[in-house]
C-alpha cells in the first residue's frame, strides 16, 4: 500500500463522484469505478434485508452489467481505514491485479491507493 500525493484529474473525478453518491443517498459508502473506455459507474452501499453489497461491489456489478470488459481504477469514500478483501477482490476480478482502489475519507481526501493484487 502506498500513499499518493498527486492525483490524475480522472482519479479526482471518481473520488468526487463517490463522495457525491455517499452524501446524496445517505449511505455508509459511495464508490465509483472507471472502465477501459473511460465510462464511470457510481453506486452507494446496498443494505436490504435480502441483499447486502458494499458500494465498491455494487459499482463493479453495474460496470459488468453494462458490458465493461476491464477497469482502469476504482474509488471508495468511507469511514473505514482500509478497503475490505471482498472489495479488492471485486476490483481485481474485473480490472486485474494492478488496478488501483483509491480510498478516501468522507471529506474526499485520499487516504491510500491500494493495488487490487
Amino acid at each position: 500500500m502506498s500513499d499518493i500525493v498527486e492525483l490524475d484529474p480522472e482519479d479526482k473525478k471518481i473520488i468526487t463522484l463517490a463522495r457525491s453518491a455517499r452524501a446524496r443517498n445517505g449511505v455508509a459508502e459511495g464508490a465509483a469505478v472507471r472502465d477501459e473506455t473511460g465510462r464511470t459507474y457510481v453506486a452507494g452501499t446496498v443494505a436490504l434485508e435480502s441483499l447486502r453489497l458494499s458500494a465498491v461491489r455494487t459499482a463493479v456489478a453495474m460496470a459488468v452489467a453494462s458490458g465493461a470488459k476491464s477497469l482502469e481504477a476504482a474509488a471508495v469514500v468511507t469511514e473505514a481505514q482500509e478497503p475490505s478483501a471482498e472489495d479488492l477482490a471485486a476490483v481485481r476480478d474485473l480490472g486485474g491485479a494492478g488496478t488501483p482502489l483509491l480510498l478516501a475519507g468522507p471529506d474526499g481526501v485520499l487516504r491510500r491507493s491500494v493495488e487490487a493484487g
